[in-house]
């Protein structure tokens, strides 16, 4: 079995991650900031010396990195490089913060820009966190940076990821990046893009 580490998991698992990941051939270990999770390691991403160097075979992070302060990225992505082994990679996906700000130039930053499962999401908490989640005390939710496709791809080659495809989904106001440990063909990033991406 592979390895998969799902960094800032919440209350999701390996089921909520990708189709790629649910394929029988992955065994997850989940960490989380937050020990209400149930995470198996409780853990910060920009320090995750629970978990040894080289000793994974992919990570996935779903709109974790937001709330980061951006000082915080570089060392949370250090993080995710050095915990891969050498053939590993990192599956991200965070808010496209160009397709939130194309609303909010339509002065449309408290109007419903998508219905979730939690309910109805304004701009404004695409860009600075959920507030009701923040209102019922759970301050984990707030975002403190933002990226745009250009920035993200820019931020993983700077610590080291040899290899990122990306995938920009303005409908969703989200974007995906793939970054492989190291540099790999355009058939397999493309291979691995297919896999892990979500397909509209």
């Amino acid at each position: 079995m592979k390895t998969l580490l799902h960094v800032g998991c919440g209350a999701s698992r390996i089921g909520q991650t990708t189709a790629g990941f649910n394929d029988g051939s992955w065994s997850e270990i989940r960490i989380d900031i937050n020990g209400l999770n149930s995470p198996d390691i409780i853990g910060n991403m920009t320090d995750m010396s629970a978990v040894h160097s080289g000793s994974v075979d992919a990570i996935f992070s779903s709109h974790n990195i937001e709330h980061l302060y951006s000082h915080e990225v570089q060392v949370a992505l250090a993080e995710f490089h050095r915990v891969l082994n050498s053939q590993g990679f990192c599956v991200i996906t965070c808010p496209d913060i160009q397709s939130v700000c194309a609303l909010v130039a339509q002065d449309k930053l408290l109007d419903p820009a998508y219905i979730s499962p939690a309910g109805p999401i304004a701009p404004i908490d695409i860009l600075f966190g959920h507030r009701p989640s923040m209102a019922q005390g759970n301050l984990f939710m707030a975002h403190r940076t933002g990226f745009t496709e250009k920035t993200l791809i820019a931020t993983l080659q700077e610590v080291g990821f040899m290899t990122v495809a990306t995938m920009k989904r303005p409908q969703h106001f989200d974007l995906w990046a793939l970054g492989t440990k190291s540099a790999v063909s355009e058939a397999k990033i493309q291979e691995l893009a297919k896999a892990h991406f979500p397909k509209g």
